[in-house]
């Protein structure tokens, strides 16, 4: 009985897909037809009569051929000449003629001219008359488009409630509600591709997206809420759907079928979740489904994947720490966490390096990555691990430096923003780790002798984002010591003289430094340095 009632709904789901197929069919041919009009082919025609009346203006005309009358002598002889040939005719032999024989004489025949065009011909019918094309957009958009949409939607609205229909009065068991919705998900994708050879790309690309959303609400309801198969087995048909949807993106080079694919993916582990704590797992679906992103992205050129599987996996990752972390823990998660940021730094970094592009969301990327890995460091690390959290950052700011120094120097007419970005983050960092392992007069010491040698390398380098950052570290310095003095029990040999001193000395550095390039300073910073003087 089940098996009756199971190809009884697949007969009531087939019916409407031929009938839908037929309707686009028939108005893929109204389209063409309206496309080419009976006008168009009377144009055609017009234009090829006038140019053979062009052709035949010029040609010479032919002239018509004349023959002389006899002439009647008394001469011997009698010659009449004609254009091709000549007539000899003995006297002796014939008589003069009489006026009533002259006008018994045959007149020559006469060669009727060729035939010219009528040059006050009226034009043709269809020649002058100015083509109306709105009338026809709008039938093409309301009968072609909206119409067929509609259709589609009431029969597959149709076909949803029927379906509800029997599901509810029990007609179709779970493992054939679970079958109907798999086949028909798959029936859509080659459908899809049916409604792609046809011009329809945009709606192909939403039957396919709406094939794959049933397939994965079909896996979801079969593995938690019929429970036919066991989550394992769920979660490994998920990712085949996933591949599945990833080889159809690459195979039509469709960005939004593979953001479609790609949220399917992210959305799998929350689909086939047993509430427990499997880090492994996870952690390691997400690296292995944004790698195979990754590659697909560096394949296609495509810009959005990476971004938007960075913000999944920050989702996941902060969602996980907050229900599952315990301290046992730390170093696997700081090992899946450096995996993270590296698989969302190659992007970026490969691009910069091999054609020094950058757009803005490579440029958010790279800031959001490296700061959201030193948020879980310190999140993961603070306070009890100081020592480790510093010499993390300090890793940070190298790598970022030498990245900075692989970039190729940009070219005439590119901007080195990619440069600067990483040397940014670079500097960010090294001056993050001054006060994780330091504290009071320690960090103000670091940051004014850090400010200076950055102030110096501006200077040197003729880079005013370097100086800027030295200006604004010194300046910090000086916020600290007036804010927080520092005790001073002794005359002179104290912690407050030293520290004013190492920073009197940096401000001398800082003025040394400038004193060979004023002329090519603004004058905001002439003033800036001038109040430093002071």
């Amino acid at each position: 009985m089940e098996l009756l009632a199971v190809l009884a709904v697949a007969l009531v789901i087939i019916t409407p897909l031929l009938a839908i197929s037929a309707f686009v069919r028939v108005q893929r041919l109204a389209e063409q037809w309206r496309a080419s009009p009976l006008d168009k082919v009377m144009d055609r025609l017009s234009a090829l009569e006038q140019r053979v009346a062009a052709s035949e203006k010029k040609l010479p005309p032919t002239q018509p051929r004349t023959v002389l009358p006899p002439e009647t002598t008394d001469a011997p002889t009698a010659r009449v000449t004609l254009p091709s040939q000549s007539l000899t005719t003995p006297s002796s032999q014939t008589a003069p003629p009489s006026p009533g024989q002259l006008e018994e004489t045959p007149r020559p025949r006469e060669v009727a001219p060729a035939h010219l065009p009528n040059p006050f011909a009226a034009p043709p019918l269809y020649a002058s008359q100015a083509k109306s094309t709105s009338s026809l957009d709008w039938e093409t958009i309301i009968g072609g488009r909206w119409l067929n949409r509609i259709g589609i939607v009431a029969l597959i609205g149709a076909t949803t409630f029927f379906l509800k229909y029997a599901f509810d009065n029990n007609w179709i068991g779970p493992t054939g509600r679970v079958a109907i919705g798999m086949l028909l998900g798959a029936a859509m994708l080659p459908w899809s591709q049916w409604l792609l050879r046809r011009g329809y790309s945009y709606f192909s690309e939403g039957i396919a997206g709406l094939g794959a959303a049933v397939m994965y609400l079909s896996v979801w309801a079969g593995c938690q809420y019929y429970t036919l198969y066991s989550r394992d087995v769920g979660f490994y048909t998920m990712i085949v759907v996933t591949a599945g949807m990833a080889a159809v993106a690459l195979g039509r080079n469709s960005e939004r079928i593979a953001l479609l694919s790609l949220v399917g993916g992210f959305l799998t582990p929350i689909l086939v979740s047993s509430g427990k704590d499997e880090q492994v797992v996870l952690f390691s679906y997400l690296l292995t489904l944004g790698l195979g992103l990754l590659m697909m992205e560096l394949r296609r050129n495509w810009r959005s994947l990476t971004p938007v599987s960075f913000v999944f996996s920050v989702i996941y990752y902060w969602g996980w720490y907050e229900k599952f972390y315990q301290p046992p823990k730390l170093e696997r998660t700081l090992v899946f966490a450096t995996l993270f940021l590296l698989l969302y730094a190659v992007v970026p970094v490969l691009r910069a390096v091999k054609s020094s592009s950058f757009n803005e969301l490579d440029f958010s990327l790279v800031l959001a990555n490296s700061f959201a890995y030193f948020a879980a460091l310190y999140v993961m690390l603070w306070p009890k691990d100081r020592g480790p959290l510093t010499l993390l950052a300090l890793a940070l700011s190298a790598g970022h430096i030498t990245v900075a120094l692989v970039i190729p120097p940009p070219k005439s007419g590119e901007s080195p923003l990619m440069r600067f970005l990483y040397a940014g983050l670079a500097l960010t960092f090294a001056t993050l780790a001054i006060p994780l392992r330091l504290d009071g007069k320690w960090i103000t010491l670091a940051f004014c002798v850090e400010g200076a040698v950055l102030v110096w390398t501006g200077f040197r380098s003729a880079v005013p984002g370097l100086r800027g950052a030295g200006y604004l570290l010194i300046a910090t310095s000086a916020v600290r010591l007036l804010v927080f003095p520092l005790p001073a029990r002794e005359f002179l040999l104290n912690e407050r003289f030293a520290t004013y001193a190492v920073l009197i000395a940096s401000l001398a550095v800082v003025i040394f430094s400038a004193r060979k390039q004023l002329s090519s300073v603004s004058s905001e910073e002439r003033s800036l340095l001038g109040f430093l003087a002071v």
